[in-house]
């Protein structure tokens, strides 16, 4: 019974070890015009202990496909055996502890992500995967700024939305400067503002809210960088922010030279629309650094409750050992 806490704990820790080591590729997306040549590369092979190197292709709607095996002793390669139904567009080379896999002449459809993978021990490992845009041509987003409905106007905070729709490959990177009047374009640091980005098929957007305490005036531009080079908006947004006026505590004492006032008539409240709906942020997606910090807390919570159990065991084990002892000295 007390060997099963300790085999539980050896799966654990292999599973663990398993999950930490990867392979490494270049995580930067790849763009390529149809007719041009790519390659990916996968290092950190030296923990490999099998005898191959398998590189995969993952496309959006489809499931992991084998291409190719690299020989880890000679570099032999064999694409023969997975029978992949582009097999011919592609070659593999071994340069040491490097396995690279080319594309001689890159086309639509090899716009996927590639991944490389070998044994380490008993595990299968990957790499990070490398993903490869195929675009005919590219196509530079149009960037456009424009005020974000939100309720944070009424807590003396502003919100600015910078869209880029239209562009080819899609990716982009957004980044914000300010400028006041006459003055050099500055950086927002993490204090003044909080940064939210969306994507969606055909077009990425930032949202930039802002947290200024004072009373200022800025304008704000929009920087898209696509494809190593960066757009700005043709606008630039003008924000001036006002801190909230505090709620009165109590009620104004009268005093003998203050006359008595009309109360003012409240105005309308609008009705709020659908356009006045705040815009949903991003999914959070865990980095791989946290998903292995997890990995860390369950497994350590784990061998707790095994201890825990172990000890609750040999206790029980160890009472019912007592009284039977007793019985056999009294008869």
């Amino acid at each position: 019974m007390l060997f099963l806490p300790a085999a539980a704990l050896c799966c654990l820790c292999s599973a663990l070890v398993a999950m930490a080591a990867q392979l490494i590729q270049d995580d930067l997306p790849l763009t390529r015009r149809t007719g041009e040549t790519v390659s990916f590369s996968c290092r950190g092979t030296e923990q490999c202990g099998g005898t191959y190197v398998w590189w995969y292709q993952k496309k959006d709607t489809q499931t992991f496909t084998r291409i190719l095996d690299i020989g880890t002793s000679g570099g032999a390669v064999d694409k023969d055996y997975y029978k992949h139904p582009q097999k011919d567009d592609f070659s593999a080379a071994k340069n040491q502890n490097n396995y690279e896999l080319q594309i001689q002449t890159v086309q639509l459809s090899h716009s996927a992500t590639y991944y490389c993978s070998c044994y380490k021990v008993e595990n299968l490992i990957f790499g990070s995967g490398t993903k490869l845009f195929v675009v005919e041509q590219v196509v530079k987003p149009v960037v456009s700024v424009y005020p974000a409905a939100s309720r944070a106007h009424l807590e003396g905070k502003s919100s600015l939305l910078c869209l880029a729709s239209a562009m080819s490959p899609p990716l982009v990177q957004f980044s914000w400067k300010r400028q006041k009047k006459n003055g050099p374009l500055e950086e927002l640091t993490s204090a003044e503002r909080e940064q939210l980005e969306l994507r969606e098929p055909g077009r990425s957007a930032s949202i930039l809210l802002l947290h200024q305490q004072e009373d200022s005036t800025y304008k704000y531009r929009c920087y898209v960088t696509h494809e190593g080079s960066t757009l700005k908006a043709k606008i630039e947004q003008e924000v001036s922010l006002i801190p909230p006026t505090p709620a009165p505590t109590d009620k104004p004492t009268p005093t003998a030279t203050s006359a008595p006032t009309a109360i003012p008539t409240p105005t309308a409240i609008p009705t709020p629309t659908a356009t006045s709906a705040p815009t949903p942020p991003a999914a959070f997606v865990p980095s791989q650094y946290q998903v292995l910090l997890l990995c860390v807390l369950y497994t350590v919570l784990i061998v707790k409750s095994l201890v825990y159990c172990c000890g609750l065991s040999l206790l029980m084990i160890l009472r019912n050992k007592g009284p039977s002892t007793n019985c056999t000295h009294a008869d």
